[in-house]
């Protein structure tokens, strides 16, 4: 009797695992089929933190600590971002709401602690956006590559204050 109790434990404990793995990646293999697809931005939800360096145009490079908040709406197509980084003497509060369609992104970004505003547009696909952030008299690329709870950013720019910064960040929730 106890030989057929570990068989059955074994048995249930494999439909379990079957029964998760069916949940866990059922819907997504619904999506793969025809239904609608989620946006680029799905997996970006959440709060973020992280560190990386900053360059600044005096040559100077320090080291920067980052937290980012994503709010991901109209499954996936739509993201609202916050970025506060510092350094030991440098700071800056970065702010976009960007929208896909197509494979291309458009939307507005503001730099609040210097009051600077402007146009986002780009591309996304796969986890990554490429795009440029334009304003007047200033443009800066950033890439943003995420894989599951991991992600880096990029910012590099020409002819203001700050030149470059690249972060990694971690899914804190």
């Amino acid at each position: 009797m106890a030989a057929r109790s570990k068989w059955a434990f074994a048995d249930a404990y494999r439909l379990l695992c079957f029964a998760w793995v069916l949940l866990s990646f059922g819907p997504l293999a619904y999506a793969q089929q025809g239904a609608v697809s989620p946006g680029p931005f799905a997996g970006m939800s959440g709060s973020w933190s992280g560190s990386g360096t900053i360059g600044l145009s005096n040559g100077t490079t320090e080291r920067l600590r980052c937290r980012a908040a994503y709010a991901v709406a109209s499954a996936g197509s739509t993201l609202q971002q916050s970025l506060n980084c510092a350094s030991d003497s440098y700071t800056f509060e970065l702010r976009t709401d960007i929208d896909y369609e197509g494979g291309r992104i458009a939307g507005l970004w503001a730099e609040t602690t210097r009051n600077l505003q402007g146009r986002i547009s780009g591309r996304a696909n796969a986890g990554r956006i490429d795009a440029v952030a334009e304003g007047p008299n200033f443009s800066a690329r950033i890439i943003l590559n995420t894989r599951g709870g991991r992600q880096s950013v990029s910012i590099r720019s020409e002819g203001t204050e700050l030149s470059q910064v690249s972060v990694d960040l971690t899914r804190t929730r």
